[in-house]
């Protein structure tokens, strides 16, 4: 199975961090400008998922949505989410951990797209 969304060994230490202090997390992935570009990470039910978004995958055991709108233009590629240093967005949990979440992509191999298409026939 082809995995949409995918987590660095830095992210996921980064999340289980953020567990032990936060409780279950979630993350959401906007196509938005500034903070908004950056995968917002949430104590769980804080952020409200509505109609205009979708569920992508996990990542730490942690649910990963983002805007249907900007998965369309993402569709072809895997979101590989990474932890760097720097300060997080202003409303996402790393923030004071002096480290940032940081979405990278690749494009999807033809066999991984062929395979992605037959999961959602």
């Amino acid at each position: 199975m082809v995995e949409r969304v995918t987590a660095t060994e830095e992210a996921l230490t980064l999340i289980n961090t953020l567990k032990e202090i936060h409780g279950d997390l979630m993350f959401h992935q906007s196509g938005g400008c500034c903070d908004g570009s950056s995968p917002m990470c949430y104590p769980r039910g804080e952020f409200r998922i509505g109609d205009a978004d979708m569920l992508l995958g996990e990542i730490g055991n942690t649910p990963f949505y983002i805007s249907k709108d900007q998965y369309e233009y993402w569709k072809h590629t895997q979101l590989v989410i990474d932890a760097v240093e720097g300060r997080g967005g202003m409303f996402s949990l790393e923030g004071p951990e002096g480290k940032r979440f940081l979405t990278r992509s690749r494009i999807f191999t033809t066999q991984e797209r062929e395979e992605l298409t037959k999961e959602t026939e």
